[in-house]
């Protein structure tokens, strides 16, 4: 196990994954909001608690995926099958999100609420599988981090693709195809889910599951449980991931909004017949910088450890943030640079979070003598969507407890809320992820520990 040599291009094919999966991720955080109140027309207060309702199967949703995946098995493993299967109805389903049929106000939010929930169901059954694979392709912690670094690289590099087309491709289809704003949105979707379905089936075919289950080990969804309830670490990294998700979602979800209403948003560069305004520069800044950050996720945490590096990182995000408030409207350069600074203080976490899931599934099995691969990363999804349901219910409730009005000007009092949306409710949110962080207790020293431990006991089952 300890000889398998990792080649490059299955770390490439895993990081394709999560380009699908952040492409879609990154379009639900910066594009739905906007899109359900100032082109489908649903009030604001409405789409923030369809958000969170939602939410109520979906958190149980995302636990029955990692046991559907600990359950599966096939000639393709336990997590890869579902990269094959479900690659299809996720794009779909995400052209039917972005589709506005003319109904009442009544038919629009109960088509929201049908057409989001497929999508975050769909979402749960690619995604945790993929998170999943984290923890089967290699046993070497050192390796974990480094595939984590390429699905965050090539993460971010799917949210730089999709925040440089979106906007771009929804313009192109209603002011060059001229088919309307709202049928420009669907045709896009259809772009981006060809793309995605892509690089679904490249990480399928790229990839592969090494780490098995003990041979002693009988199918138990009541000690997996109890054994996920008592991994501290987990709780731990659960607890960090919601609160750095609702920091990231608030603020990339208000970003529309602010440079919208606020700064007053107009194209700054064109190139051919594509626009790219204010807000698309910003966007596309962020991901540029969460991916240099991702880069030096590696080096950093290989210095001074995992959580240190995570810890140091959301506070000075929450720092940041703060001062972003400062920034004025006119003052491109401030806004710009502070934009980068806190992005990449919030890329540098992504690929230490994912390789910390991983970490505590060993340490679960070397406390258990059991894995449960899947429950254990089913908190990667679950995390991941919690915090953002919550980050997007507070950015929406608070966009209508400010007054917002969809496609008017705003009042001071409005614009005053949209900033500190943008500053202080963010950086509240970073304090918190890097607080709960104080609690994590596995070192790397340990890990070596664990992996050295479970190692002997996998060539003792030879």
């Amino acid at each position: 196990m300890s000889s398998t040599v990792i080649k490059l291009r299955e770390k490439i094919g895993y990081g394709f994954g999560d380009a699908a999966s952040s492409m879609y991720w990154k379009i639900f955080t910066f594009y739905l909001a906007i899109f359900y109140t100032d082109v489908f027309g649903i009030p604001a207060a409405a789409a923030g608690t369809m958000f969170l309702v939602t939410r109520i199967w979906d958190t149980a949703n995302d636990p029955i995926m990692g046991i559907i995946g600990d359950r599966t098995n096939t000639r393709w493993g336990k997590f890869r099958p579902y990269l094959l299967w479900i690659a299809a109805p996720f794009a779909i389903i995400g052209v039917l999100l972005f589709t506005t049929p003319d109904l009442s106000m009544n038919g629009k939010i109960v088509y929201a609420y049908i057409t989001y929930t497929l999508m975050m169901m769909a979402y749960t059954a690619i995604n945790v599988p993929y998170a999943s694979l984290l923890g089967v392709m290699t046993a070497k912690s050192d390796e974990r981090t480094s595939f984590a670094s390429y699905r965050m690289v090539f993460a971010f590099g799917g949210s730089l693709l999709v925040v440089a087309v979106f906007q771009p491709t929804v313009d192109f289809f209603n002011n060059i195809v001229n088919v309307g704003v709202e049928v420009s949105y669907q045709l896009t979707m259809v772009v981006i889910g060809i793309i995605a379905v892509g690089f679904f089936l490249l990480t399928f075919s790229w990839t592969r599951e090494r780490i098995k289950p003990p041979k002693n080990q009988e199918s138990s969804l009541k000690e997996d449980f109890k054994n996920l309830l008592g991994n501290i670490p987990w709780f731990v990294i659960l607890g960090a991931g919601v609160m750095t998700l609702i920091f990231n979602s608030v603020r990339d979800g208000v970003a529309m909004y602010y440079f919208k209403y606020y700064v007053v948003d107009e194209t700054a560069v064109s190139i051919f017949s594509a626009s790219f305004a204010y807000s698309t520069l910003y966007l596309f800044l962020g991901q540029a910088t969460n991916m240099l950050g991702v880069i030096m996720a590696k080096p950093v945490s290989a210095r001074i450890g995992k959580r240190k590096t995570f810890m140091y990182a959301m506070f000075m995000a929450a720092a940041l943030s703060v001062v972003f408030y400062f920034c004025n409207r006119e003052n491109y350069f401030f806004i710009y640079f502070l934009q980068a600074l806190i992005s990449f203080c919030a890329g540098i976490i992504f690929p230490l979070m994912w390789s910390m899931y991983a970490d505590a599934a060993d340490y679960s099995q070397y406390k258990t003598g059991r894995r449960a691969t899947g429950l254990v990363f089913s908190a990667s999804s679950m995390s991941q969507k919690l915090g953002w349901t919550l980050g997007g219910s507070i950015t929406l409730w608070l966009l209508a407890f400010f007054g917002f009005e969809a496609n008017v000007a705003q009042t001071p009092e409005t614009i005053e809320g949209i900033k500190y949306m943008m500053s202080f409710v963010p950086g509240i949110a970073a304090l918190i992820s890097g607080a709960i962080m104080i609690f994590y207790k596995l070192s790397d020293s340990k890990m070596d520990e664990i992996i050295a431990e479970l190692e002997r006991r996998r060539e003792a089952e030879k």
